[in-house]
């Protein structure tokens, strides 16, 4: 309506009913508006004021903005009209602008997955910001705080959770939680080394979904093949809790799986032909990822710290042994003794992220640095230093 800097929603107005900061403002705004005797314009949100000191309405599209007035020296309309008329526009704007979805997950891969499926329908927020461990991040009171307008929270079982999902839950009881691990099989933290045996760590058997504690390995986002499992569960959650765009959130799901469906593909071709299938990592996050494409991790920390002197030394005579040069890092985590391992067998220190947003470009990163690290290990010039 042509009634400027009052309440949006209530009345209809002639034109000669609408208000301007100043009186040297008026003749203009009016011109602007296209306000005459005969028109009365619609204004259903706060007006704008331009800086110059004239106040202007929004306006409705162009079909339903301006309502020509009958000529009439009474110039009426029937009130029950104009509130049905302005019942129905402001009916169909507010169904259009509802508000996403606002979802809180763990960790950065899980918000790249909720996005993709997600859309413009979803805003997400992340537990554990870039450049922190889930191993040891304590949240912020003030994102304690926020889950209170959460309508959704995405976990995984990062080592944080444990301490802090009771605390989530009281910050916003009617918070619905979505487990990613649910449905699929987890493996146990890796088997560290065990001194004496003169061979590798390696993984213990992998045991079915439902462990607890910290024993059980959280990083099943590593796996290209589980989070196509993951996206269906968060397409499926996603419906419940806003049915009306289920059909977006499932052509979402659909496209992302292409997508995935082809990265394990690639992978699978790219790290086929490794001679030596291990690699050396300080953090033990790739189990899933190794599982997949039959590789296998070797942790350098041990129960989540840095290794002691024994410790590395055995390390080193069998990485030499093995021929490996690479020694792989996060970089979340202090790199000084995965350096101090490279620079004794030779080799160098590669930094890989399992935290990495750009979920589909990381691990094309990560198996091109297991191939180039292969191939420093078969160079002869490499093995002669």
């Amino acid at each position: 309506m042509c009634f400027a800097g009052q309440h949006p929603l209530a009345f209809l107005a002639r034109a000669d009913d609408c208000h301007y900061d100043n009186e040297r403002s008026q003749a203009i705004g009016r011109a602007a508006l296209g306000c005459t005797p005969q028109k009365c314009c619609y204004n259903v949100a706060p007006p704008k004021t331009d800086g110059g000191g004239i106040t202007t309405p929004y306006t409705l599209p162009s079909t339903l903005a301006v309502l020509r007035m009958p000529r009439s020296p009474q110039r009426t309309q029937p009130v029950s009209t104009a509130l049905v008329l302005l019942a129905l526009i402001l009916g169909s704007i507010g169904s259009a602008d509802a508000a996403p979805l606002r979802i809180v997950v763990s960790v950065v891969p899980l918000k790249t997955f909720v996005e993709r499926i997600g859309g413009d329908r979803v805003h997400v927020d992340v537990m554990v910001p870039p450049g922190h461990s889930p191993a040891t991040y304590d949240p912020s009171p003030r994102q304690v705080a926020a889950l209170a307008e959460a309508d959704l929270y995405v976990r995984v079982g990062a080592p944080f959770e444990t301490a802090w999902m009771r605390r989530f839950q009281g910050a916003n009881p009617t918070l619905s939680v979505l487990d990613l691990r649910d449905g699929i099989t987890l493996r146990p933290t890796p088997a560290h080394h065990h001194e004496g045996h003169g061979k590798l760590a390696d993984q213990t058997a992998p045991t079915e979904a439902g462990g607890t504690g910290d024993a059980m390995d959280s990083h099943i986002w590593t796996s290209p093949r589980l989070v196509r499992a993951m996206s269906r569960n968060i397409a499926e959650r996603l419906t419940a809790l806003d049915p009306t765009h289920a059909a977006d959130y499932a052509a979402n799901q659909r496209a992302f799986d292409a997508e995935l469906a082809a990265l394990d593909s690639w992978l699978t071709e790219r790290l086929a032909d490794l001679d030596d299938r291990r690699f050396l990592v300080f953090h033990p996050a790739w189990g899933y990822f190794a599982a997949d494409y039959q590789l296998e991790q070797v942790p350098i920390e041990y129960e989540g710290k840095a290794p002691g002197a024994r410790r590395l030394a055995t390390l080193i005579d069998q990485a030499r042994s093995a021929g490996i040069r690479v020694v792989f890092v996060q970089p979340q985590f202090d790199r000084r003794a995965a350096e101090q391992l490279a620079r004794a067998i030779g080799g160098r220190v590669v930094a890989i992220d399992p935290l990495s947003a750009d979920y589909i470009a990381n691990l094309h990163r990560v198996a091109d640095a297991l191939v180039a690290a292969d191939s420093d290990a078969d160079d002869p010039r490499r093995s002669a230093e």
